[in-house]
């Protein structure tokens, strides 16, 4: 790693100042946000809360309909969109040159695609997926929604993470007669494993927080989906209905916020642990 070289002059210190005063800043609002959730709806959060079905409009019973149908929705959107965010990060990290014309029209059709409003998605997959595909309301037009959302995201990130290994690999490898196909899954994907895991952790958060786009694709019914073509109401959809659209149910949904966002870090943390666990297995081996 580079160090650079200390240097205590006013401007060094007050950006300092300004970088820990940012990130303390975040950690605050966090820490905040999460500790009214957690006193409004931790003592609403039981094993039954979490396999029970909703009651009274989701006034009373649990959530277990909705914990499986966002469960569902993240594995799918994962399994279309990893493949094809890695297959095609890899193109132009390794295949293209970001000077040349057609590698910069996609990098900037991917920024704008990153910026689009999850509205215009939502609309997006209602058109193309629940009307003219036919698949109707259900989990996997919202998955194959939530893919196309997080799919500019998972290609930007990994083709940094490609992009910021050193080219002496690729040279070493060249040199020791690897393909090109061998260097890449060999040598670089493994190198970049932590910024890929990263890139599917970010993808995580806004595949499960999503809320106007499954609106308009996977639907609104509380019921146990019986499989992907069915129906059914992600947690932050449910939130929302609480929220909004249901008096009295507040308490439910403070702890519907609370077990969305503890599943979110019990994801993070098996990610960043497993990420720690793959570079330490792909280089103990070389």
């Amino acid at each position: 790693m580079i160090r650079l070289p200390t240097n205590h002059s006013f401007p060094d210190r007050l950006l300092k100042f300004f970088s820990w005063f940012c990130g303390l800043l975040l950690l605050f609002f966090f820490i905040y946000l999460f500790s009214d959730i957690a006193q409004q709806g931790f003592s609403q959060v039981t094993f039954k809360f979490l396999v029970t079905e909703p009651l009274s409009a989701g006034r009373a019973g649990g959530i277990a309909p909705m914990l499986v149908s966002t469960l569902l929705l993240l594995t799918l959107c994962l399994l279309v969109s990893l493949p094809i965010g890695i297959a095609s990060a890899i193109y132009l990290a390794e295949y293209t040159d970001e000077t040349q014309w057609f590698s910069r029209i996609i990098q900037t059709n991917l920024n704008v695609l990153a910026s689009v409003p999850s509205i215009v998605m939502g609309l997006f997959g209602y058109a193309f997926f629940v009307v003219a595909l036919g698949l109707g309301f259900s989990i996997l037009a919202g998955a194959l929604t939530l893919a196309c959302m997080v799919l500019p995201l998972l290609i930007r990130n990994i083709e940094d993470s490609l992009r910021n290994i050193p080219d002496e690999y690729r040279i070493n490898a060249t040199a020791l007669g690897l393909s090109r196909f061998r260097t890449i899954f060999q040598i670089l994907l493994p190198m970049a494993t932590r910024g890929i895991l990263l890139a599917v952790i970010l993808s995580i958060g806004r595949a499960m927080a999503e809320t106007a786009a499954l609106l308009y694709t996977s639907g609104y019914v509380s019921r146990m989906p019986e499989s992907v073509l069915d129906s059914g109401r992600s947690l932050s959809v449910h939130i929302f209905d609480l929220s909004m659209n249901v008096p009295g149910g507040e308490q439910n949904a403070y702890a519907s916020a609370f077990t969305l966002i503890v599943l979110l870090l019990m994801i993070n943390i098996i990610t960043l642990g497993l990420s720690r666990k793959i570079q330490k297995g792909a280089f103990s081996e070389r």
